[in-house]
């Protein structure tokens, strides 16, 4: 049986600058425009912004499944680099670690988008592989996600 591919990077060339695409980026009630897992997310409790230790819950989407996980945000460096990690729960064990980084390019603005898986039960690794075919390589879906944050950015 397989396994799933623990960490990952795209990129891509954006029609707009760093600041414009930090300002979707970095605010999470804005991540269903370009992400093709993520649907929506919110705050929790006083955080309005990206910084470090505020919280925020992503509601995700794929095929028949739907769940929602707490995330933290790890580093934001604005208008350069936002970091987050899925909060592991009593019913998700497992963490990754999410990271853009926002280059000025002649073009305008490289995206680099990587993950890290940093923990994960090996049973739950082999149920995700299962039920989630969409997980065991994420990087189409990503190489695509990080070309419609520099359109959304492109178009504010």
């Amino acid at each position: 049986m397989g396994t799933l591919k623990w960490n990952g990077r795209v990129e891509t060339i954006a029609d707009a600058t760093p600041s414009e695409i930090w300002a979707v980026v970095s605010d999470v009630s804005r991540i269903g425009e370009w992400s093709h897992e993520c649907r929506s997310g919110a705050w929790l409790g006083d955080a309005v912004e990206a910084k470090p230790g505020a919280r925020f819950v992503g509601t995700n989407r794929v095929g028949r499944y739907t769940w929602s996980r707490t995330n933290e945000i790890v580093t934001a460096d604005a208008p350069h680099v936002l970091a987050w990690r899925t909060v592991p729960s009593r019913f998700y064990r497992d963490s990754t670690e999410w990271r853009i980084v926002l280059e000025p390019h002649p073009q305008g603005t490289r995206i680099v988008q990587t993950y890290e898986i940093v923990q994960i039960n090996p049973v739950m690794e082999r149920l995700i592989y299962l039920v989630t075919p969409a997980h065991r390589d994420r990087m189409p879906a990503l190489d695509t996600d990080v070309v419609r944050l520099a359109e959304v950015a492109a178009h504010r």
